[in-house]
């Protein structure tokens, strides 16, 4: 039988306040236990918790940037659960009235596009944390996470595979670091994902049972968690076995899923409005300053730079990964564009960002990636790099010597016009000289040469090779095509 995956993915996002959404305790990552949780953290009986409005200005920029409906009038409620690190016995959500409605993000897998639809996002405190490992036969309860401003955004079962989630995890993750409302820093817990996994028969529409795998800290493990999910789903229905709904972590060390209980349904929580918190409205005013701070988002940019200088989905895509990363290449594109160039014209706008997406894609990604590192962490600015391009425009070097001077600028030995004029890295520019060099190279290959006469194309790349070798990577590769094709011609 053909199986087919469905997912639906749970985000928690903290919030870049400085403060929690009900107290004004600090929400600071790795202080000491319980030092950053106040009276209302401590659900200390008489207090009362008062809204931080910045958590609510963030909630509305996400829901402009996915196109999503504001709920003009949104309620807080309490979500009933009695666990060691909820000191209250609930935690404040939002259920009926989220303050965002819908909405919908594209995703690229490989060369596919895809829109997944969002159901929600909503605005929550977090809870506290147990703590088992640090004791003997108890455990500790640290409170410094309880209140912390969180963001929930919920999607629709509209992902068919892991790839899929991942992708739409990343753009997720991508979009709220962009806007600036998450800094994203997985390890210490920002950016959380729950993931909801069924499956069924292909062509069927009723959706199988799902299980909830929680709290994933990373993209591969996420991967790795729906993958053998299904796997245990699908070899569990086919031993004859039914699926349980219920909540399972994710053990990275085995690879394998565990049952945490069974899930809860909505009734279980027995919801109800907060009557501590009046209901939030948001007039037009705070949503038109919202949207005027909301910087162009990537998917504006990913078709500005389809549009605009010709660049495929994928690289578009590969290029907005990141608020920093485009930026760095829009900084290299607007550099090159006002340097001295021969190719200037129609057309020369696609040429630039091609060359510099290719190089920032590849040579420079490769680096990073390489040494672990971001791309606010590159060895080589923007302005840098497009010193260096201008030189592979211009003529000065060849790809083979661009490399060269790059591996230069990264370990620190200056621009690329100091390291071209100190290693002797330019070009051979003189005719004459290439002319005489093949001469040369023809001579000492009258097997190749007869090879391509004879119509073997290897043998041209070959000789091709040769007069590379000969000039030590310093001959215009176009060049000593053109000069070599009319030479074996004659």
């Amino acid at each position: 039988m053909q199986w087919e995956t469905v997912i639906g993915l749970e985000v928690h996002t903290q919030l870049t306040t400085r403060s929690k959404i009900f107290s004004g305790a600090p929400i600071e990552f790795g202080a000491a236990p319980n030092t950053q949780a106040c009276a209302v953290d401590l659900a200390l009986p008489g207090v009362l918790p008062v809204l931080n409005r910045g958590a609510v200005e963030r909630a509305i920029k996400f829901g402009l940037a996915i196109g999503a409906r504001l709920n003009r009038v949104n309620v807080f409620a309490r979500k009933n659960y009695f666990y060691p690190d909820l000191p209250k016995g609930y935690q404040i959500s939002q259920f009926e009235l989220p303050i965002v409605e819908g909405g919908e993000l594209a995703i690229q897998v490989g060369d596919a596009s895809k829109v997944i639809r969002l159901t929600r996002a909503h605005l929550e405190e977090d809870a506290g944390k147990s703590l088992h490992e640090d004791f003997h036969g108890c455990t500790g309860i640290d409170l410094n996470r309880a209140g912390t401003p969180l963001l929930e955004i919920v999607s629709e079962p509209d992902m068919r595979s892991a790839k899929e989630a991942v992708a739409y995890a990343r753009a997720l993750y991508n979009l709220v670091t962009w806007i600036g409302i998450c800094d994203g820093n997985m390890q210490e817990g920002s950016f959380r994902v729950d993931a909801n996994v069924s499956v069924r028969p292909a062509g069927q529409k009723e959706f199988g049972t799902r299980r909830e795998i929680k709290n994933l800290n990373s993209f591969r493990f996420l991967e790795q968690a729906i993958d053998y999910e299904v796997r245990w789903q699908i070899e569990r229905i086919e031993d004859g076995h039914a699926i349980q709904q219920a909540t399972v972590l994710f053990d990275p060390d085995s690879g394998a899923t565990r049952m945490m209980r069974t899930k809860e349904e909505a009734h279980d929580y027995r919801y109800f409005p907060d009557p501590d918190l009046l209901p939030v409205r948001l007039d037009d005013a705070l949503i038109a300053r919202m949207q005027s701070e909301l910087p162009e988002l990537p998917q504006a940019k990913q078709a500005r730079y389809q549009s605009d200088w010709g660049l495929s989905a994928y690289d578009a895509a590969t290029l907005t990964a990141s608020h920093a990363l485009a930026e760095y290449f829009e900084a290299v594109v607007a550099k090159l564009l006002v340097s001295p160039r021969p190719q200037a014209g129609e057309g020369q706008g696609e040429r630039v960002a091609k060359l510099a997406a290719n190089w920032v894609m590849g040579e420079l990604s490769g680096t990073l990636n390489k040494e672990g590192l971001d791309i606010a962490e590159s060895r080589i600015g923007a302005a840098s790099l497009a010193g260096l391009l201008a030189r592979l425009q211009d003529g000065t070097l060849s790809g083979k010597l661009a490399k060269e001077v790059f591996a230069a600028m990264w370990a620190g030995e200056g621009e690329a016009d100091a390291i071209i004029e100190a290693k002797g890295l330019k070009q051979m520019s003189d005719t004459g000289e290439i002319e005489r060099i093949l001469d040369e190279v023809l001579a000492a290959n009258p097997k190749s040469v007869e090879e391509f006469r004879a119509g073997k194309d290897k043998a041209f790349n070959a000789l091709v090779g040769q007069v590379m070798k000969a000039t030590r990577g310093k001959a215009n590769p176009q060049q000593v095509n053109e000069l070599l094709k009319k030479k074996l011609a004659g």
